[in-house]
C-alpha cells in the first residue's frame, strides 16, 4: 500500500499542466518559448495571467492531493514525503519526457495539506525575496532555504534531511537561472522585455 501511494503521488505530480494547457489552448509547446520551463512562471511570461492562474491552481492542487492521500486512505505514510513524490513527478514527469517544472507551485500544495506553518514561512519568504530582489528564482531558492532553517530550529519536524536534499534539488533545477544571473542575463519579474514572449491564443491566430 505504501509503495502504491508513493507511485500514485508521483503520477499525480507528473500531469504536465502547463504543457497540456499550452497545446490545447494555444497550440504550442511551452517548453519551446520563454524560459522553456513548463511551470506557472513561464506560463505567465508566455501565455498571460489567466493561463498562469489555471496552471498555478492545478499544480498546487496536485501537491495537495498527493499529501492528503495518507489521511484519506488511512495509511501510515508521512504526508510531507508522499507530497515530495508528487514534486518529483512535477519536475521529472513521466508523461512529458521527464521535462517538467521547478517545484514551487506543487510544493505549495504539499505544504498546504501537510503543514500550514511550513507553508506560511516558506511562501512569505518567497514573496518577500521576490519583492526585494525582483528575481523569481531567488524567491524559489528561499523556499528551500526557509524550510531547512525551520526544520533545524523547530523540534519535532524530523525533516532536516529531506529539506537539505530539497534545497540542493532546487539549486540543480535553477542552475540555468543562476548561470544567467552571474552573466547578467537573468530577467527581473518586471522586465518589459518579457512582454515580447507573449503568444496569442489559438483563436486569435485564426482571426489574424
Amino acid at each position: 500500500m505504501t509503495f502504491l501511494i508513493y507511485l500514485a503521488a508521483y503520477l499525480i505530480g507528473s500531469i504536465p499542466t502547463a504543457l497540456l494547457f499550452g497545446k490545447f489552448a494555444f497550440g504550442i509547446d511551452i517548453r519551446d518559448h520563454g524560459s522553456n520551463n513548463p511551470g506557472a512562471t513561464n506560463t505567465l511570461r508566455v501565455l498571460g495571467k489567466k493561463a498562469a492562474i489555471v496552471v498555478l491552481l492545478v499544480d498546487v492542487g496536485k501537491g495537495a492531493a498527493a499529501a492528503a492521500m495518507p489521511a484519506i486512505l488511512n495509511a501510515e505514510a508521512d504526508p510531507l514525503i508522499v507530497g515530495m513524490a508528487a514534486v518529483a513527478g512535477h519536475c521529472f514527469p513521466v508523461f512529458a519526457g521527464f521535462r517538467g517544472g521547478k517545484a514551487i507551485a506543487t510544493t505549495a500544495g504539499v505544504l498546504l495539506a501537510a503543514n500550514i506553518w511550513m507553508f506560511l514561512i516558506a511562501y512569505i519568504s518567497f514573496i518577500a525575496i521576490i519583492f526585494l530582489t525582483k528575481y523569481v528564482f531567488f524567491g524559489s531558492l528561499s523556499v528551500g532555504a526557509s524550510l531547512l532553517i525551520y526544520s533545524l530550529f523547530t523540534e519535532g519536524t524530523e525533516h532536516e534531511l529531506i529539506f537539505s536534499i530539497f534545497l540542493l534539488f532546487l539549486l540543480f533545477l535553477h542552475r540555468s537561472n543562476i548561470k544567467n544571473f552571474i552573466g547578467n542575463n537573468e530577467p527581473k519579474i518586471n522586465d518589459k522585455r518579457l512582454k515580447d514572449d507573449r503568444i496569442p491564443p489559438r483563436d486569435d491566430k485564426k482571426r489574424a
